[in-house]
């Protein structure tokens, strides 16, 4: 390999893109426990404020907190996961440029070397 050989730096990128997928599904995971948190939150001041089950004003303080959360962590992971699409997109783009810029051989023009 030489010096000028793209083939370190597109495995380097094929790096990243692993590490940014990684992070990228963990805020899914997030995405997916702020909507758990936020439901729950609702249900549970639903409930406290209709009486029903006779919880009292620290479980509606609770509960609109939770909410509260939820809604802050939503936000944060959903900004982040965008982010985070955005440069798996660029890393892409990169590393099919570097993959571009190539020079393959075919096959058939490789020498021979067991006859």
């Amino acid at each position: 390999m030489t010096e000028g050989d793209p083939t370190d730096e597109i495995s380097d990128i094929e790096d990243r893109i692993e590490r940014l997928a990684e992070i990228a599904e963990r805020c899914r995971k997030y995405i997916l426990a702020s909507k758990i948190a936020i439901g729950g939150g609702a249900a549970l001041l639903l409930v406290t404020i209709l009486g029903l089950f006779g919880f009292g004003q620290t479980a509606a303080l609770g509960s609109i907190a939770l909410v509260l959360g939820g809604i802050v962590s939503l936000g944060s992971n959903v900004s982040t996961l965008r982010q985070t699409d955005e440069a798996i997109s660029a890393a892409e783009a990169r590393r099919s440029a570097l993959i571009g810029s190539i020079d393959l051989r075919v096959v058939a023009d490789a020498p021979l070397k067991l006859v």
